[in-house]
């Protein structure tokens, strides 16, 4: 078994072992278990099963995450996207269009992934990037990801009399589990404890318990519900009227973006990316994900996507696909053990996103703070990424500043070809928005 294991993930020349994979499974799993919570819930209101679709979108990430890991041998887990979960929850209930439809439109969104990654067009694109604006996308969502944590914990809140964000109630058990987490976390790391993450994790669940954050289940082991009657519940050629083209450019931009900024960003943090910031072998990370994305429609789930809790993995030393395979484990014996599985607080895992956010931002390292033309659109690509809440709207703006900029300072040459088709596709993303 371990010859087999050595020769499909190659874990020496990784520097790596299966205990430290183990662990970054674990890791990966656990703070992407929310999923088995919010996505379920948000699509109820659709009319379908919650179980039903909790079976669909467990079986799913298993699949969709085992291609992953034994194609591009890359500790990439994907699950369906929550900005998508909510485009199609939003298109059912709030702009009726039909269940059938609305899968229909996922449907084409991937065949559409599919047909730019397969031509390699997905590929240039990315090479088309400049590399201060990929060092920026990984420094954004790190910030993204820290934010999406301390949301999580109640750290942060929305404060709607002062319009901004600001801090929660610090005396709240959910920030006393989180900041207790933190601390024990950074201790944990000081000392190069191994499965240091993890344990935070378990310390800080354990702590939510005499507190009421941690709420143990009435049971441990449930059922999976049949999903039979989801199979091929899609309207294909339905999906190609004219008038659902609105539906479908609202889903693949924001997710064409997110998707490219996941990638780059947990690959920039993993150390793939070369000396001018190109991915070796991105190409077969994006297959699997626009694969996923038309496989999963056929069973009515929202656009299957690289989740940013990948970055988990590898800052807990996950160096190869063998991560997400356990990570794929867990989430099958989830299927069984949903209740115990569902166990851990988000403020339990918030920690973790706060630090590996946190961490991220040592990207910005390697941009050129003496050439504004580079420095301020990725600078601008950070500030928007969080201020407007959404990895899409960071790049898109970034992009079409770094042109303007570009042309303004004479510097046109620099310009790759295909950023002035970025540029077009990021002004139908603003115009989608209005």
């Amino acid at each position: 078994m371990k010859h087999w294991i050595e020769k499909q993930f190659h874990l020496k020349n990784n520097h790596t072992d299966i205990k430290t994979e183990f662990l970054a499974g674990i890791t990966v799993f656990v703070t992407m278990a929310y999923a088995l919570a919010t996505i379920p819930n948000m699509l109820e209101i659709t009319g379908v099963d919650k179980h039903v679709m909790m079976t669909i979108m467990v079986m799913l990430i298993v699949v969709t995450t085992l291609a992953m890991a034994f194609y591009t041998n890359r500790p990439f887990a994907l699950a369906p996207g929550l900005s998508s979960a909510g485009i199609v929850a939003a298109m059912i209930a709030g702009e009726q269009v039909p269940v059938k439809i609305a899968g229909g439109v996922v449907f084409w969104s991937g065949i559409l992934f599919l047909l730019i990654t397969f031509l390699g067009l997905r590929e240039a694109i990315v090479r088309a990037i400049p590399a201060s604006l990929k060092y920026a996308v990984s420094a954004g969502i790190g910030l993204f990801i820290a934010v999406i944590g301390a949301k999580g914990a109640g750290l942060i809140v929305a404060d709607q009399s002062k319009n901004s964000l600001s801090f929660g109630n610090l005396g709240s058990p959910e920030v006393i589990v989180a900041v207790l987490g933190f601390l024990v976390l950074l201790v944990l790391r000081a000392r190069r404890v191994p499965g240091d993450m993890i344990l935070s994790i378990l310390a800080a669940t354990a702590v939510g318990l005499p507190l009421g954050v941690t709420k143990l289940p009435e049971k441990i082991i449930s059922m999976p519900a049949s999903i039979g009657g989801q199979l091929f519940n899609i309207n294909i050629l339905g999906a190609l009227h004219v008038l659902y083209l609105p539906f479908l450019i609202a889903l693949f931009v924001p997710d064409f973006f997110a998707t490219v900024g996941t990638i780059l960003g947990v690959g920039a943090r993993a150390g793939y990316l070369d000396e001018n910031g190109n991915f070796d072998g991105i190409d077969k990370c994006f297959q699997v994900d626009a694969a996923a994305t038309s496989f999963g429609a056929l069973f009515g789930m929202p656009g299957l996507t690289t989740y940013l809790e990948s970055s988990a993995g590898i800052e807990a030393g996950g160096k190869t696909g063998l991560t997400v395979v356990f990570t794929s484990i867990f989430f099958l014996l989830a299927l069984f053990f949903a209740p115990a599985a569902l166990i851990i607080p988000s403020a339990a895992t918030a920690p973790v996103l706060i630090y590996i956010g946190i961490s991220m931002l040592e990207a910005m390292r390697h941009i050129h703070y003496d050439d504004i033309t580079e420095s301020m659109p990725a600078f601008m690509c950070v500030a928007f990424t969080v201020l407007a809440g959404n990895i899409a709207n960071g790049i898109c703006t970034a992009i079409l500043f770094y042109l303007v900029m570009k042309a303004a300072a004479g510097k046109v040459k620099e310009i790759h070809v295909f950023m002035y088709l970025l540029g077009a596709v990021s002004v139908l993303y603003f115009y989608t928005l209005l």
